[in-house]
């Protein structure tokens, strides 16, 4: 049986769009990464945490989303920055320990969210409806909002971390966080702000997917294992490495699933993964 063209047409734009969703959260993980040596189990959760807060300020409140949006981008950061500081910084550079205590949070994190929540998953209503037609082809609009919109964040956070102070000082510390601290910059307000701005990058692509799909307590699992993949296919502390590497691997696993059940095209996305390790161990960005 041979494959429809619009399937196929469907699934590129379906996995484009999940990528630059993916990118903004994989690009926060790593910056989180990059700058503290954190490996931040929790991602998914402050994920999750996000899309809860679109369905509650939308669903609950009557608000409008694009402001809910913005709404969950600072409460998150809030939230991230508070979390750095009071969980995650005795744990900066600890590879281990920061993966237990940040697992540990996670938990937290998903009881919370099921006392609040409640264990049934919830639909937050779409801001655009409509399709886009080309031709035989239909897709739903609010998606390539959606993607749009995580291109341009991405592209601000580009230039946030490329273009002003902050960055400069992000990738200082990145670089070598003991040569920055001898040369006057305040390294843990850095990774206070690194933190929290990760987290927000996180939460907002929560909020964007929550329309698209189903909330609940435990949706940051997928995603947290998607973000890694990312993270170390493109290359640990390799920022433009994570953003490419979660564009093609969800466009990839998007158009498996046109032959293969959704589960065996995950596998082959952890397939990759391997391949990529076993060739080149640093990642496809990494450097030596």
């Amino acid at each position: 049986m041979g494959i429809d063209v619009n399937t196929v047409i469907f699934q590129l734009f379906n996995g484009l769009v999940w990528g630059c969703m993916m990118g903004l959260v994989a690009l926060g993980l790593a910056l989180i990464f990059g700058q503290m040596g954190v490996v931040n189990m929790a991602h998914g959760e402050f994920y999750m945490v996000g899309a809860v807060g679109a369905y509650l300020f939308v669903a609950s409140l009557g608000l409008n989303f694009w402001i809910s949006i913005l709404l969950v981008a600072a409460a998150m950061a809030v939230l991230g920055a508070v979390l750095e500081r009071g969980v995650m910084r005795p744990f900066e550079g600890k590879a281990a320990p920061s993966m237990v205590a940040a697992l540990g949070l996670s938990f937290i994190i998903q009881q919370l969210a099921l006392i609040t929540l409640g264990g049934a998953a919830k639909q937050t209503p779409s801001p655009i409806s409509g399709v886009v037609a080309l031709g035989d082809f239909r897709f739903p609009t609010y998606r390539l909002v959606v993607a749009l919109v995580a291109l341009a964040l991405i592209g601000l956070c580009w230039l946030l971390i490329q273009r002003t102070r902050f960055g400069m000082a992000v990738r200082a510390c990145m670089r070598d966080p003991q040569t920055a601290a001898e040369m006057g910059i305040n390294t843990g307000l850095v990774s206070m702000s690194t933190f929290g701005l990760g987290t927000a990058m996180a939460g907002v692509g929560g909020a964007l997917a929550a329309p698209i799909s189903q909330v609940f307590f435990l949706m940051g699992q997928d995603v947290i294992a998607f973000a890694f993949i990312a993270v170390i296919v493109g290359g640990l502390g390799s920022l433009q490495g994570a953003l490419v590497a979660a564009i093609v691997l969800a466009v990839v696993e998007g158009l498996l699933t046109i032959v293969l059940s959704p589960a065996l095209a995950r596998a082959s996305v952890f397939l990759i993964m391997t391949v990529v390790l076993v060739f080149r161990p640093r990642g496809l960005f990494g450097k030596r």
